[in-house]
C-alpha cells in the first residue's frame, strides 16, 4: 500500500505543505505567537523532514535532528493552548487544501488525522514543564492511512 509520504508527493510534496501551513500560521494572530520569538531559519525544512518521516517517508529528521523526545521537549512548558491548537490544525487543514489536497479526499482525511493527533496528543501532553517529558519517547511516531502504526 501506498505511504502517506508517497501520497503527499514525496518530499517536494511534503515542503510544500509545510512551507503553506507555516505561512498560514504566521498569518494567524492566534498560532503566529508560537513564533513570536523568532524560530530556526531551517524551519520549513526541519518541519517537513519531521512530517516525512512521521508518514512513512524516509527517516530524514531522526537521523540528524533527534528523536521523539526531543521534538516533545520543543513544543513543552508552554501551559496549555487550546485554542491555539484548534487554530493550528484549521491552519493546516487550509494548508492542504493550498498544495491541492481535495477536502473530501482519503489523502486529506488521513493527513488531518495525522495532524489533529500530533498537535492535540503528544505535543499537548506536557503543558507544565519541558522537564516532565520522558527520555525514552522512542522514535518519531509513524501515521498510516488509518491512524498510528502498530
Amino acid at each position: 500500500m501506498q505511504t502517506l509520504f508517497d501520497a503527499a508527493g514525496g518530499m517536494d510534496g511534503i515542503r510544500r505543505l509545510a512551507h503553506a501551513w507555516h505561512e498560514r500560521v504566521l498569518a494567524d494572530e492566534v498560532v503566529s505567537h508560537a513564533f513570536s520569538h523568532g524560530f530556526h531559519p531551517d524551519h520549513t525544512e526541519r518541519l517537513a523532514a519531521y512530517w516525512a518521516e512521521a508518514l512513512g517517508g524516509p527517516r530524514a529528521y531522526s537521523g540528524i535532528h533527534g528523536d521523539q523526545a526531543q521534538v516533545v521537549r520543543m513544543h513543552s512548558g508552554n501551559g496549555a493552548h487550546d485554542e491555539m491548537d484548534e487554530r493550528a490544525i484549521a491552519c493546516f487543514d487550509q494548508a492542504l487544501a493550498d498544495v491541492g489536497v481535495a477536502g473530501d479526499s482519503p489523502l486529506f482525511e488521513a493527513l488531518h488525522g495525522y495532524f489533529a493527533w500530533a498537535t492535540r496528543g503528544a505535543m499537548a501532553r506536557y503543558p507544565a514543564s519541558k522537564r516532565d517529558v520522558p527520555a525514552d519517547l522512542g522514535d518519531i511516531p509513524r501515521w498510516t492511512w488509518t491512524g498510528p502504526a502498530a
